[in-house]
């Protein structure tokens, strides 16, 4: 048995998707069903059994669960904008404190989502190098949040007996549920497949022009690959970054919609909310050593091919 937190999410429905793929279906997923439409991510899903977060946290404390073979632990508020600390805690570290000295005290693999918000404005790089965690600052609470959890493992000599992913910008089916953290092709597939337009943010820094922001995206498709790689071997442990290594911009991502679309390039540029500016990333490009040192080779999809493959699923509201 896999146990999959956050299974019912964006990353981790198309992780479950994945395994199915493989043939795998003795999966115990654990996630909030609320009521969003979240659900419809399991909707066709192979698993053997489903439960909710705060009773599956229960179960744990008080070891009622039986022995998994891996814990894949993927549940976590996502939110960037979210400002309840007090929450970020509970929900994204000390429950993750908990499911990892489960984890070591059953001696099965632990693998886990860190950030590339973690990263904060860069100035300490992108680089995965555990002797550099404690040089970042991260940006906003969820990235912090996140680096608190790397820190405890690496401060309690946890780091080599956990597989921690750091998720550059993903994108791809199954987030329509994720609401205004919904990546900008899917919130903008309607306007510019049907009005053939799209809104991208200003740039308030001179070196970078207005879309010309660069992030490191990457397809969930390549994403679920290479965790997938992870899993099946239990000796790669520490950080790994997940992006491509290849930063694009904002307009990058609009033209390939346009391009999709069949639809003449047509970009406005509008205002960042009052709040954005300090806490936005100008720049992320995931440094790929410790993924590709593992032997992973597979290569990424280019932007614009990945692109294309996402507006099929937005172009009928499909799902993996």
């Amino acid at each position: 048995m896999i146990i999959l937190t956050g299974g019912a999410g964006f990353i981790g429905s198309c992780f479950l998707w994945k395994l199915n793929s493989e043939g795998i279906k003795d999966i115990l997923v654990v996630d909030h069903l609320d009521e969003s439409e979240k659900w419809k991510n399991l909707a066709g899903k192979k698993y053997y059994d489903y439960i909710q977060k705060e009773d599956f946290f229960n179960a744990v404390v008080h070891r009622q669960v039986p022995k998994p073979e891996a814990i894949v632990h993927l549940g976590a508020c996502s939110s960037t904008t979210f400002t309840d600390a007090n929450y970020y805690i509970k929900n994204n570290y000390e429950y993750s404190k908990v499911m990892a000295l489960w984890a070591f005290e059953l001696g099965i693999p632990f693998i886990y989502a860190s950030s590339a918000a973690t990263y904060g404005n860069g100035e300490a790089g992108y680089a995965d190098d555990i002797s550099k965690l404690n040089t970042l600052s991260p940006l906003n609470m969820y990235g912090y949040s996140k680096h608190m959890f790397d820190l405890w493992l690496l401060n309690n000599k946890y780091i080599n007996k956990a597989a921690g992913i750091k998720y550059f910008n993903v994108f791809g089916p199954n987030e329509y549920h994720k609401g205004d953290m919904r990546s900008v092709i899917c919130k903008n597939y309607d306007d510019v497949a049907q009005k053939g337009i799209i809104k991208l943010f200003k740039s308030y820094r001179n070196e970078y022009a207005d879309g010309g922001q660069k992030r490191d995206f990457v397809y969930v498709k390549d994403v679920v690959d290479a965790m997938f790689f992870l899993l099946n071997d239990p000796d790669k442990t520490g950080i790994f970054n997940l992006g491509t290594g290849k930063a694009r911009t904002w307009n990058d991502i609009a033209k390939a919609m346009f391009a999709s679309a069949g639809k003449k390039e047509n970009i406005e540029y509008i205002d960042m909310p009052d709040y954005l500016p300090p806490k936005y990333q100008y720049f992320t490009e995931a440094k790929m050593d410790n993924l590709r040192n593992a032997g992973y080779k597979k290569p990424f999809m280019e932007l614009e091919d990945s692109v294309k493959d996402y507006c099929g699923y937005l172009k009928n509201k499909s799902y993996l």
